[in-house]
């Protein structure tokens, strides 16, 4: 198996081990590199689960357990089964967080403020558009439970 195959997908022959992770896809009232802020309330009171990507393509490179909206933003936990990009998000040599989306509801100003959004997909980055969008927690084990 090649390098970049065995970075994008999950083992089936059971080498290397799956990394749970917690992050923030998007962090509220903060402008991007791309000149857009998501709004508290843009996801909506109920986050469908989508699928975990590897830099927004491909196929899923695990999956996401747990997402909502909490006071500081999108706030999700998942799981990488992709076996060279858990060992480097268990290093910490990956660590950006993004989101695919469509846009609901948007008001143009200084900056394009995100109203309203379709989540498409959660995808770990080598640079996330939002400084702040990040992995925060790493373990093989459990991490703390998701709350509101």
């Amino acid at each position: 198996m090649n390098r970049q195959r065995s970075l994008l997908h999950p083992s089936s022959e059971g080498e290397g081990r799956s990394v749970r992770f917690a992050g923030y896809a998007a962090v509220f009232d903060t402008p991007d590199r791309g000149g857009d802020v998501i709004r508290k309330g843009a996801f909506g009171a109920r986050v469908r689960r989508v699928p975990l990507l590897w830099q927004h393509r491909g196929e899923p490179v695990g999956m996401i357990e747990t997402i909502g909206e909490d006071t500081r933003g999108l706030r999700v936990t998942g799981r990488v089964d992709a076996p060279d990009l858990a060992a480097m998000v268990a290093k910490g040599a990956v660590t950006g967080l993004s989101f695919g989306y469509r846009v609901r509801d948007a008001r143009h100003g200084r900056w394009r403020e995100l109203n309203a959004l379709e989540l498409c997909e959660v995808s770990l980055v080598a640079r996330p558009m939002q400084a702040l969008a990040r992995v925060h927690a790493v373990a093989e084990g459990t991490l703390p439970p998701f709350t509101q």
